[in-house]
């Protein structure tokens, strides 16, 4: 049994699983969710990725045992609980990162940009707020929301 352990993908020790399992849990039940084995995989996934957004496919290409709809769902309910948000690369595929600390079910505050590299197709959070753009308003016209995605090269690609 040992073996398998050691394959587990993130994790090099039983205390060291243990210690992951319980943050997964520990961020399932902060945004209500229920703790589930598919819904601690699927965010072990983005922890592993923190800071990255992922797309379906990236997902899936991650995950043992999975059916379309169940990640479908889990996705929706991590999106609507404040645990991830969406951002479209510059395809218009849907991507997926994991949400800051202060991000829940009533609100979500993920207004940050994002860079997608257009050589790799990686997508990161950039954390700077994009409170600090100004743009000129026609009069009594009001923004719902803002998607700001910078496209070029990544570090890795250049």
């Amino acid at each position: 049994m040992k073996a398998d352990i050691d394959n587990l993908p993130y994790f090099c020790d039983m205390s060291k699983h243990q210690e992951h399992d319980d943050i997964l849990v520990q961020l399932l039940k902060h945004h209500g969710l229920r703790n589930t084995t598919f819904r601690k995989e699927v965010l072990g996934i983005f922890r592993a990725h923190e800071g990255r957004a992922l797309s379906h496919n990236e997902i899936e290409r991650e995950l043992d045992d999975w059916d379309r709809i169940t990640l479908y769902r889990t996705l929706k309910s991590f999106e609507v609980k404040g645990l991830i948000h969406q951002t479209p690369d510059i395809n218009g595929i849907a991507k997926y990162a994991i949400c800051g600390h202060s991000c829940n079910q009533v609100q979500h505050d993920d207004r940050h940009a994002h860079f997608h590299c257009t050589s790799c197709n990686t997508t990161l959070c950039l954390h700077d707020s994009i409170e600090s753009l100004h743009y000129s308003l026609p009069q009594e016209f009001v923004v719902l929301e803002a998607k700001v995605i910078l496209n070029g090269i990544c570090a890795s690609c250049n």
